[in-house]
């Protein structure tokens, strides 16, 4: 399944698959400002059940602060439901920010999908 609102149609896309229990949610195009609520409703739409969530960034592009608000606050709330959030596969550029801001400190990154689900 993909997710396209409006303006943010052009600049990023989530499809959403599940491996043995785990959500993974594979992003494509740039997270921004102009994205960041299409990102936060995938995120944080678990219905109910224990939140175990990979993110497949490999085709993100680009990422600011406000990629960086919602993988927080995803976190935290996957948390507080006793689940987690994994990263997997990021760019270059977009990992070099998620270590300038040390969120790969609090959110596991990966260099694979695999990796991810397994750790």
């Amino acid at each position: 399944m993909t997710d396209t609102h409006g303006a943010a149609q052009a600049s990023l896309s989530i499809d959403h698959t599940a491996v043995d229990g785990i959500r993974v949610l594979t992003v494509q195009g740039e997270i921004d400002h102009v994205v960041k609520d299409v990102l936060s409703e995938a995120l944080l739409s678990f219905d109910g059940a224990t939140p175990r969530t990979v993110v497949d960034l490999s085709g993100v592009t680009f990422m600011d602060s406000s990629g960086i608000n919602v993988f927080v606050a995803a976190q935290k709330s996957m948390s507080d439901a006793q689940g987690w959030l994994r990263m997997a596969g990021a760019q270059a550029s977009v990992l070099r920010l998620l270590q300038l801001v040390g969120l790969d400190q609090v959110i596991g990154c990966h260099f694979t999908v695999e990796q991810a689900l397994t750790a």
